[in-house]
């Protein structure tokens, strides 16, 4: 609905905008709500095709295009409540999905020149970047959803991505967090949810852009966008980068990666649709495993190194170091509407992911402790290899976890569904039902170093340290890493085999209340096999297991107007043994039944959604208890993954706001907090304990103001501040980082309709911050940087 005012075109002040957002928020818009209250309810939808102005004239989420008699009303970017889940199986929009769902907006990545995954994620509160360990090796991405793992549980477009890499957001029209357990809809996993990436797809408008991006840390980014519209109803679409920088106040950290993702979309408008997109991202960098967390003599708790006056700068890696990745994937989405009621879906993915990685990860042993702290500080000395490789008599190199190793990954997926919407007497209702298949099979092997990895030192680490001559396992089995009680072995493999059936109805009882409930069922097979290596002294391994899981789940929603939704949700997840086989060291071993068993988690939110002013400002409150049991941990020497009988439970508040204040003034604010705690452990002492990685609260602000708008001196700035309480790293609460605190900004000016200019400034007060986190270690986020940007639309 765009509704027209006249409006001379002079500069705006506060109180011209004040006027206009006034008359704009009295002007009658019921015709327009009411047709919300209907598609909130009943309609089945995609994400938009193209979500950015083809006239180039505003920026993605503007709230006003001006030309030179008329101020346009367009609704805004910021207000997430009407926006697409961005896949089939959740068909209502966010406002009416009974589920707090975060949405990361193209028009809030854009303001904050949004370069990857991560970075956009650090808008939603709850999500914490961990960082991989072990014999295994992983790294990428590798995130935390309420104090959970959520590595496993990263969508795009609906589909599992199982790539273990840093994902750009070159190609992201959004992203999404749907927290809480979800596994009726994404099926195994989803403890504290799950994240959809959104990409962008053709539409039928003619668009060309381009950005280019320079600054601190030797930052230089390019970005392509062609959309062309072909016929009436087929479209190609194009996104490009490249992408090479350092990373500013850490030493020797660097990563150089480009990608290309071309689709092309038959039928858009028409019955049928069918969208094909290829994915391509290669990367070349240096894995940062961050500072050793060390407890002072006499302190209560330990805390990273740098925060005891070692340089932020410091890194313990050597110049072996290497992450190289090659990540593609090619998807096919079909639609077809078969008639008002029904509408069919099939998305089929493939995947392949390729890796060689090698990294070091440092540890300051109570030599190395009591040396720097009661000694010469000079003279401390950490292990760049593992635990047992310092101070433990048995000489440095002796434990040199993770290994250098290659690794291969394919993965297929396909899942079909169907979405009709029909009545049963006064009963109204909205069915979705399908059935998921997905195979993802892993091959890693395993390399040595014949030569040990010298000490560094704490204070000034070198990471020239000559060569170290890599060999193949097989070469040098001696040099093999065992896990537990699994042996040491040059090469792994494994697959995972999922069939899931799915099947939620959602019946409404009046216009104004409804309920929803369904169930899926799956059917878990995996293996994981270790092989070579000295075979007569240890053997190869075989596991395998098959597991059937059931997860139901139930709402309860109150609609009083297409403004407000009230829910109650109860929904259950499982994550059975064996689900990290690409970003798992070891997805299956043998150990004790607490191990064999699933993890199983237990949701109970009670939540409300608002879209006010005419849907220029939404809102969202959610309380929760989530209760996990089974918890699996992981050691935090050898990295591999264990199970344990513990039961956690982590419960709270969460809040978020996002819109239009005033014309041309947006804000996106959050606010969560959490009370969690371990509920029972086989350890006495941890229980009441805080679970890992869980701040007890955190808070983000971002706001602009867009001054002077369509004027040849107008001007958008503004800023806002990340807030990240102090969190514990292990489940005993004796080792934690301190609180985080990011100050950002921004300044932009556009050249007439097409060109902008603009610059955004990172982490303003260059305080120590840590980003990714692990059990025994932290890695320092990047200092004060700054980076301009110019770009075009076309």
């Amino acid at each position: 609905m765009v509704k027209v005012y006249r409006a001379s075109l002079t500069p705006v002040s506060v109180a011209g905008a004040l006027f206009l957002s006034a008359h704009a928020w009295a002007s009658p818009l019921e015709t327009a709500h009411e047709e919300s209250k209907e598609r909130g309810a009943r309609e089945t939808k995609r994400p938009r095709p193209d979500s950015h102005p083809a006239d180039g004239t505003t920026e993605p989420g503007s709230v006003f295009s001006v030309d030179e008699e008329r101020l346009i009303v367009r609704g805004h970017g910021f207000n997430t409540m009407h926006e697409s889940v961005g896949l089939s199986r959740m068909p209502q929009d966010v406002m009416h999905t009974p589920q707090n769902i975060n949405v990361v907006p193209q028009a809030l990545m854009r303001q904050q020149n949004v370069k990857s995954l991560d970075e956009a994620l650090r808008n939603v509160p709850g999500v914490t970047a961990s960082i991989g360990e072990g014999a295994g090796g992983m790294n990428g991405d590798q995130f935390l959803i309420r104090g959970f793992q959520a590595q496993n549980d990263i969508y795009e477009d609906g589909l599992r991505d199982f790539g273990v890499y840093s994902r750009d957001s070159f190609n992201f029209d959004s992203v999404s967090v749907i927290k809480g357990p979800s596994s009726e809809v994404f099926g195994n996993g989803t403890t504290g949810g799950a994240i959809n990436m959104v990409t962008k797809t053709p539409g039928l408008k003619n668009r060309y852009a381009a950005e280019f991006t320079g600054g601190s840390g030797s930052y230089y980014r390019g970005t392509l966008d062609i959309n062309q519209k072909l016929d009436s109803s087929t479209a190609f679409r194009l996104t490009g980068m490249g992408d090479e920088h350092n990373v500013v106040g850490r030493d020797f950290i660097y990563s150089h990666r480009w990608g290309v993702a071309p689709s092309l979309a038959f039928g858009l408008g028409k019955r049928a649709t069918l969208v094909l997109q290829y994915m391509h991202q290669q990367e070349n960098s240096v894995p940062d495993f961050g500072v050793p967390v060390v407890t002072k003599p006499g302190a209560a708790y330990g805390m990273p190194i740098t925060e005891y006056g070692v340089k932020r700068t410091n890194w313990y890696g050597t110049t072996s170091d290497q992450n190289a990745t090659n990540d593609n994937m090619e998807t096919a989405r079909f639609t077809y509407k078969v008639n008002d009621h029904i509408t069919i879906y099939d998305d089929l993915r493939g995947g392949q992911y390729y890796r060689t990685f090698a990294a070091s990860k440092a540890t300051c042993d109570t030599t190395c402790v009591n040396t720097y702290f009661n000694g010469d500080p000079a003279e401390a000395l950490v292990a760049r290899s593992g635990p047992n490789g310092a101070g433990d008599g048995s000489g440095p190199g002796t434990f040199q976890a993770p290994l250098p190793y290659q690794q291969r990954s394919w993965s297929v997926q396909n899942v079909a569904s169907m979405v009709a919407n029909f009545n049963t007497g006064f009963l109204r209702h909205q069915l979705v039902a399908g059935f998921d298949i997905e195979r993802v099979s892993d091959v890693r092997s395993q390399s040595t170093y014949l030569n040990p990895k010298p000490y560094a030192s704490l204070v000034d680490p070198n990471p020239d340290v000559g060569n170290l001559d890599l060999v193949p396992g097989d070469m040098n089995p001696d040099g093999l890493v065992s896990l537990g009680s699994l042996h040491a072995k040059s090469h792994s493999s494994g697959y995972g085999f999922d069939t899931g059936l799915f099947l939620f109805d959602q019946i409404w009882l009046r216009d104004w209340l409804s309920v929803k409930g369904g169930f899926r069922w799956d059917r878990w097979q995996t293996s994981y096999n270790l092989t070579g290596g000295d075979v007569e002294k240890n053997p190869d391994s075989h596991f395998h297991d098959v597991s059937g899981v059931f997860n139901p789940n139930v709402s309860l929603v109150v609609t009083p107007d297409a403004r407000q939704t009230y829910y109650f949700t109860w929904a259950s997840s499982t994550t059975p043994m064996g689900m990290y086989v690409t970003n798992g060291s070891v997805p299956i071993r043998p150990g004790s039944n607490s191990f064999a068993s699933p993890e199983t988690s237990q949701l109970y939110e009670l939540g409300a959604k608002y879209s006010l002013f005419h849907d220029r400002i939404g809102a969202t409150a959610s309380l929760f208890r989530l209760d996990k049991g089974n918890a699996v941990n992981m050691d935090p020497v050898t990295g591999e993954v264990q199970g344990s009988s513990d039961r956690q439970r982590n419960q709270g508040l969460e809040l978020s706001v996002g819109g239009l204040i005033l014309p041309g003034w947006n804000v996106t604010a959050t606010y969560a907090l959490y009370d969690s705690h371990t509920t029972y452990s086989a350890t006495a002492a941890n229980r009441g304990k805080n679970i890992q990685y869980v701040p007890h609260n955190q808070a983000t602000l971002w706001s602009v103001y867009n001054a002077f708008a369509k004027t040849p001196y107008n001007i958008s700035f503004g800023g806002g501040v990340t807030w990240r309480q102090h969190v514990w790293l292990n489940a005993a609460n004796t080792v934690r980082v301190p609180a985080n605190l990011d100050f950002s900004a921004v300044i932009s000016h556009r050249f007439g309709r097409h060109w902008k200019i603009s610059m955004n400034g990172y982490n303003l007060a260059n305080r120590l911050n840590y980003q990714s986190l692990f059990a025994n270690r932290a890695t320092p986020s990047a200092g004060r940087m700054f980076l301009g940007e110019v770009s075009f639309t076309y």
